[in-house]
């Protein structure tokens, strides 16, 4: 395709999705569908007008899905109830550990003795396919800050953490095929990429969160009438956060997640409101129920970075679709998805909230909605990028970019049927 007909085939899809939107959020299929199909359409399996070669194009397509991702991991953050305590973030702390640890395991030993992988291409295919996606999420994920429903904010603060959680497991197979130094034993691997560049990718994220909300507030206070660009102070929150956690080798994803987090909790201690999980307000800590007054960052950049977050599904699931041929549908593909979604998942679930004050029913629906996409693939172009072996990427491509698919496409059906559904029965019920 020639770089006219890039534009006019992203142009054509943004005017279509801006006046479909009301009518695509009213049928039983998500946008991310229609871009896949349109993929596939102009792609290989189709009018072959173009074909996206990922391991030709691996740079390009890591910078790509990490930039998406990113913007996609602040969105989630700053959709996260105030204040933070343990007993909320209980369900999605274990997801996000437990069951993400659970789900390399299971795909390792899958990968290793059903797939004849190498042990380290089997153990980095877990950590690959194991974390939940905030990107294509977007059906399951809270609405806003106020939103009360468990299940939504279980799998948002999930896909939020597991993304930076994911991080040491693809370290320990890189490590595993020779392309990254564990240390005797492990002790590196261990030392540097689990415990340091997990606690400092934290640390930096809720220092640089506390920062620019403590900024932005006093300076509002001190100079009444000073009006900020939100939404670069959101992007810049990202940035910093990110670049800060790269140049001392912790994990970037973790830090933008938890500065986001950090934001919002700070802007509203300073303002004097606290979270009210029951309606689309805030209270004051004397109690009393107010509307929002104030214009947070928060908020205020939430809806520009959303737009940024279609823009880049837009793009990405087009190259998804334009990866695929007929023959990438091969059974040992598909039946890898499946084993992924119908037998990891909803067992790294139920295991991994054992203990925990979630209903059955909510753990079903864990156990089914753990959507998969453009963190995946990040992480395996990552892989690539630091000298994955050519015969093994292709496989792990293969596999990685069926499961993707599958996803979007299971996933995206049944996700509001099915949450419909769920919120009728506890309406039903309360």
């Amino acid at each position: 395709m020639t770089t006219a007909t890039w534009f006019i085939l992203i142009g054509s899809l943004l005017l279509v999705v801006g006046f479909t939107f009301s009518y695509i959020k009213s049928v039983p299929t998500t946008s991310a569908i229609v871009y896949l199909v349109i993929g596939c359409i102009v792609g290989p399996m189709g009018l072959e007008l173009f074909h996206f070669n990922p391991l030709e194009e691996s740079g390009l397509l890591e910078l790509l899905t990490e930039i998406a991702v990113l913007i996609s991991l602040y969105c989630a953050g700053v959709k996260m109830p105030a204040p933070v305590s343990l007993k909320r973030w209980q369900n999605p702390m274990q997801l996000a550990v437990v069951s993400m640890i659970l789900t390399v395991g299971l795909v390792t030993l899958f990968g290793y003795y059903w797939l004849d992988l190498p042990l380290g291409a089997a153990v980095l295919l877990g950590a690959v396919v194991a974390p939940t996606d905030p990107v294509l999420a977007t059906e399951v994920q809270v609405r806003s800050a106020d939103d009360p429903d468990e299940l939504r904010f279980s799998l948002t603060c999930e896909a939020g953490m597991n993304d930076g959680s994911a991080f040491p497991f693809v370290m320990l197979g890189l490590g595993l095929l020779g392309l990254h130094d564990l240390g005797d034993g492990g002790w590196r691997w261990l030392a540097v990429d689990v415990l340091w560049a997990s606690g400092a990718g934290i640390g930096i994220g809720i220092l640089a969160g506390i920062s620019v909300g403590w900024l932005v507030t006093n300076i509002r206070t001190r100079f009444v009438g000073t009006s900020f660009l939100e939404s670069f102070l959101g992007l810049g929150l990202i940035a910093f956060a990110y670049g800060i956690s790269l140049l001392v080798d912790a994990w970037g994803f973790l830090a933008v997640f938890s500065a986001a987090v950090a934001l919002r909790h700070t802007e509203l201690k300073l303002s004097g409101l606290k979270q009210d999980y029951s309606a689309p307000v805030e209270a004051s800590l004397d109690g009393e129920p107010q509307p929002i007054s104030h214009v947070h960052v928060s908020e205020s950049s939430l809806v520009f970075n959303e737009h940024l977050e279609r823009l880049a599904e837009i793009v990405l699931v087009l190259l998804i679709g334009g990866s695929l041929f007929w023959d990438s549908w091969s059974w040992r593909a598909v039946g890898f998805a499946a084993f992924l979604f119908l037998v990891v998942r909803p067992i790294s679930v139920h295991l991994g909230m054992l203990g925990s004050r979630a209903s059955m029913r909510m753990r079903h629906l864990m156990g089914w909605f753990g959507v998969r996409g453009i963190g995946s693939l990040y992480y395996l172009m990552y892989a690539i990028q630091h000298g994955l072996q050519e015969e093994i990427a292709l496989e792990l491509m293969h596999l990685t970019l069926i499961v993707v698919a599958i996803s979007i496409l299971i996933h995206g059906i049944s996700v509001k049927p099915t949450i419909a559904r769920y919120w009728r029965s506890r309406n039903v019920r309360h």
